[in-house]
């Protein structure tokens, strides 16, 4: 059952977001099959509201832990706190899967 990482960066470390978002990047490249949506929080305005969101295909709490540990993001110290929800798939692109 699918899982959902909300993350929440420190305040004042968008230089840390910024000087890590390349290498980020290719981790969610290199990473794509897990990922069902992902994606930066913003503003109303769209600027970075300083946190991100996944949702990731995996079985099990341990494997949606040791997937956010490994992102450069994680690594780089940039989060102040994330939080891990299993969420249950019920419609994706306007397909259900009930």
């Amino acid at each position: 059952m699918p899982f959902i990482i909300e993350t929440w960066d420190k305040p004042g470390h968008a230089p840390v977001r910024t000087q890590q978002r390349d290498v980020h990047l290719a981790f969610l490249e290199a990473n794509k099959a897990l990922l069902l949506a992902c994606g930066a929080k913003l503003q109303d305005d769209g600027s970075n509201a300083g946190g991100g969101l996944y949702v990731v295909a995996l079985d099990t709490r341990e494997e949606a832990e040791r997937f956010i540990a490994k992102d450069p993001f994680a690594l780089a110290g940039l989060f102040e706190r994330v939080t891990i929800t299993r969420w249950r798939k019920a419609y994706i692109d306007g397909k259900g899967y009930l």
